[in-house]
């Protein structure tokens, strides 16, 4: 989010200069995905082969794991092959497996050689932080970090087989909601979005989605329970005014009874008006 910020206040300098581009938005995104950007032993700049200088080294371990090549904004790295292709020349001449080309909006993650497959073919990931939602830009890009570099070809491939599978039931008239459930509830577990219960069930847990489902400690096991773990969940995350204002609401909630149908549609309410998703393990 602050690449894209950074894109949105200084374009016509990232459409400039190479140099602007390499610092402020791929060092940002390198560094998040646990890359040391200053430590040599790491990230090492031109880095030299036999088809010219690849502007970065990917290193772990003492062994070179990826060229990493930059170029400025007004690149279209998705539709010109000039700088794809020289990157794949530098990967094939140094014997490295993956090439990384980014202009820090967009990017393209290779494998550098394979036996009867075009360059195209052999792209493992591309991503574009300008058009993608933010959340399925960062698990594509989360293949060029530290920790997975090395799973790249192997990760890539679920997630295309997950992507394709998808589409594939959607097309065959799935609902899409109905998918994402099928895959969130693991084996054994009865995970019913609040929206479905009917205010007589007695829940075992609570979970809300925030950037993936997080777990809510229950102080009893009731549909206000649900909503006294929701509300206070949605304080501690709240500033100023607002935090008072749900908390002053979550402070009179535990003090009072409250039907299970009121309940239930308090939860249903706040779904709808906080952009929420609420579930209950039953």
């Amino acid at each position: 989010m602050r690449v894209l910020k950074r894109i949105n206040a200084h374009r016509a300098l990232y459409e400039s200069n190479e140099e602007a581009v390499k610092q402020h938005l791929i060092g940002e995104i390198m560094g998040a995905l646990g890359w040391d950007w200053n430590n040599p032993e790491e990230v090492r700049p031109e880095s030299r082969t036999e088809e010219g200088r690849a502007d970065y080294a990917l290193i772990s371990g003492g062994e070179v794991l990826a060229y990493l090549e930059a170029k400025n904004l007004s690149v279209n790295i998705l539709k010109r092959e000039e700088p794809l292709r020289q990157l794949a020349k530098y990967c094939f001449s140094a014997g490295i497996r993956y090439g990384i080309l980014s202009n820090g909006a967009v990017w393209i993650a290779i494998k550098s050689f394979e036996l009867g497959s075009s360059l195209r073919e052999r792209t493992l990931m591309s991503v574009n932080l300008l058009e993608e939602p933010p959340m399925k830009a960062a698990l594509k890009l989360s293949l060029l970090s530290k920790s997975r570099i090395m799973d790249m070809e192997r990760i890539s491939s679920l997630l295309k087989a997950l992507e394709l599978s998808f589409q594939g039931l959607v097309k065959e008239g799935y609902p899409k909601e109905a998918l994402f459930e099928f895959l969130r509830v693991e084996k054994g577990k009865r995970i019913v979005p609040v929206y479905l219960l009917d205010g007589g069930e007695q829940p075992k847990a609570a979970y809300v989605y925030d950037n993936g489902w997080k777990v809510l400690p229950l102080s009893e096991r009731t549909l206000k329970g649900v909503l006294l773990a929701v509300l206070l969940y949605m304080g501690k995350k709240a500033y100023g005014d607002e935090r008072r204002e749900i908390m002053a609401a979550y402070e009179q909630l535990k003090r009072i009874p409250l039907e299970r149908k009121k309940a239930r549609e308090i939860l249903v309410r706040l779904e709808e008006e906080k952009k929420l998703n609420i579930s209950v393990e039953l």
